[in-house]
């Protein structure tokens, strides 16, 4: 009898919890796999334009692998429970955007960025181990919101000291050096807007009064994130920073209808966008030339003038076709100055073709699909809000970039996400891979029952 009720007891009793893998072999052997693919990129851009593997391959694929090792190590040690494919996907768009730039360097000897580009890559890697290692905890950076957003606004005014550059005020240079603040501060306001919105999502979602079908927040409770909101997006207005400003907005009102749950917010966005677009496309020349290159991108070929550099991005995609034309064999330096930042794609496009591009997107895409798995897997507000946040910041960038150079939209001056040449854009994006890494490692530490370390 004993036995029995014994063995009925053991059958009705729980299975344990099955427990989740670690999965950092998967994340090394990803990093192998990126690194290699980069210096096969590197090899062959040469051994198109030279008719020799580089002399210095074996140094670049070194010391790329090196940065990616010392960045696995820091997640094994303080984030074993972290998404794997983040930075393995990073590795391979930073190692990729490297070799974009190299290979346009080899058609400009006395204008080389990749050199350059490879030390800011330096610093933005070195920036993720700081964070995967002192950063224990994503909820710490709670506690600063406000010393956030102060930071976010002080960068986001000082290039108004500074002269303009390309019709924009958005850079800070000194002595040959130079960096953007407004792509540091997109992450601080990422911050900021997530802890406020987690703080107070409750008095946003349920009070305040209805407008026909809509319910508005009371201004006490909505009033300070929309004055920081018309703070930050009026500051890059003056800088003539649209694109940031775009980035700016549409973030706001992505992370209020996470936090709210409320659809309306997200007919309101656009709304004001388009009545927004149109008021400064009205006003503001440099927008309207940029909104009339868009509408008439053919229009100096007709005009006898030669191609501007949307057109000349146009031919540069469509003489890429399906396979491309291969590495180093293109001729998107026609585009002009702005070919190894804001046109970057365009290289891409037509040396790796309609498959290659697609890879691109598929990787930005991934990296994004698990910021927001990070995000939806955790309970607390805060975290959630912030991995959206930042996810929602990549796949911005790259819609608002992507969309202007093909034609989909105009054109606004921004960087695509470590492929294109611009020191504190990949330090920033190094920096957003870092912290969706935490957030995710929180995620999976929940799952398992355990505390933050």
């Amino acid at each position: 009898m004993t036995k029995a009720g014994t063995t009925v007891t053991a059958a009705r009793a729980p299975a344990p919890a099955a427990r989740r893998p670690r999965r950092r072999g998967i994340e090394l052997a990803l990093i192998v796999l990126a690194v290699l693919l980069s210096v096969y990129g590197y090899c062959a851009a040469g051994l198109a334009r030279t008719g020799t593997v580089p002399p210095d391959a074996l140094g670049y694929g070194a010391g790329i692998g090196a940065l990616a090792l010392f960045a696995h190590l820091a997640v094994r040690i303080r984030a074993p429970y972290a998404d794997p494919l983040p930075l393995p996907i990073g590795v391979l768009l930073n190692g990729l955007g490297l070799v974009l730039i190299h290979r346009l360097d080899l058609e400009t000897p006395g204008d080389r960025a990749a050199p350059t580009q490879l030390v800011w890559s330096t610093l933005g890697v070195g920036l993720f181990i700081v964070v995967a290692l002192l950063l224990r905890d994503h909820r710490v950076l709670q506690r600063y919101s406000y010393v956030c957003v102060v930071a976010a606004l002080v960068l986001l005014l000082l290039p108004i000291l500074f002269p303009a550059v390309n019709g924009a005020r958005i850079w800070i240079r000194i002595a040959g050096f130079s960096i953007q603040p407004g792509e540091f501060a997109k992450v601080l306001l990422a911050v900021f807007f997530a802890a406020y919105l987690a703080d107070n999502r409750n008095a946003l979602a349920y009070t305040g009064r209805r407008l026909w079908r809509m319910q508005f927040p009371t201004g006490r409770v909505l009033g300070p994130i929309m004055t920081i909101w018309l703070l930050s997006v009026g500051v890059l207005v003056l800088e003539r920073d649209l694109g940031t400003s775009l980035l700016f907005f549409c973030l706001f009102v992505v992370l209020l209808y996470v936090a709210t749950g409320r659809t309306g917010w997200i007919a309101v966005g656009l709304l004001l966008a388009v009545l927004g677009a149109v008021a400064v496309g009205h006003l503001e020349p440099h927008v309207h030339g940029r909104i009339e290159d868009w509408l008439h991108p053919f229009a100096t070929i007709e005009a006898g003038q030669g191609p501007n550099q949307l057109s000349q991005s146009l031919f540069a995609f469509a003489a890429g076709g399906v396979l491309g034309t291969g590495l180093g064999l293109g001729h998107s330096l026609l585009i002009g100055f702005a070919t190894k930042s804001d046109f970057i794609l365009a290289t891409a496009g037509e040396e790796l073709g309609l498959a290659g591009l697609t890879a691109i997107f598929l990787l930005y895409a991934l990296l994004v699909e698990r910021g927001y798995r990070a995000g939806l897997a955790l309970r607390e507000p805060f975290g959630r809000l912030l991995a959206v946040g930042l996810a929602s910041i990549v796949a911005l960038q790259v819609f608002v970039i992507a969309g202007g150079v093909t034609g989909l939209i105009p054109l606004t001056g921004m960087a695509m996400p470590f492929l294109a040449q611009g020191g504190s854009s990949v330090v920033t994006n190094w920096a957003i891979v870092a912290l969706l890494i935490r957030v995710s490692d929180a995620a999976g530490r929940q799952h398992e029952g355990q505390e933050a370390p």
